[in-house]
């Protein structure tokens, strides 16, 4: 099971999206990212579009999870050091990794993360 985990600024679009998880590896089970994000239209526009669940994780969860990269920005906000990271992480359950770190959109305003567990 492969979960994407998204950050975005609100300007990102549908296409800043699609970027970003073609740039992290494309193919996934579902998409994830901060709760208070997950109703973004581009946001719920890609996940349809993909035919794929919607996950909003709540940010006591996100700051559990421990991510490859660090942004100051993101940890004041979510507690975190990369939302699309530990947005994946969460997603994909106990036991995922990453495989790799976050990767940004061509425009600058997404960033997208793909976690794996194998088990599932």
């Amino acid at each position: 099971m492969r979960a994407a985990g998204f950050g975005f600024r609100a300007a990102a679009t549908v296409e800043s999206l699609a970027d970003a998880l073609e740039r992290a590896g494309g193919s996934v089970d579902r998409v994830a990212t901060a709760a208070d994000k997950a109703d973004a239209p581009a946001f719920r526009t890609l996940a349809r579009d993909l035919g794929l669940p919607v996950l909003g994780i709540a940010q006591d969860r996100l700051a559990r999870e421990s991510t490859l990269t660090h942004s100051a920005r993101v940890a004041d906000r979510f507690g975190t050091g990369s939302l699309a990271e530990a947005a994946a992480l969460a997603a994909a359950g106990p036991g995922a990794r990453l495989l790799g770190p976050r990767v940004v959109s061509s425009d600058g305003l997404a960033t997208a993360a793909i976690a794996e567990r194998t088990d599932a």
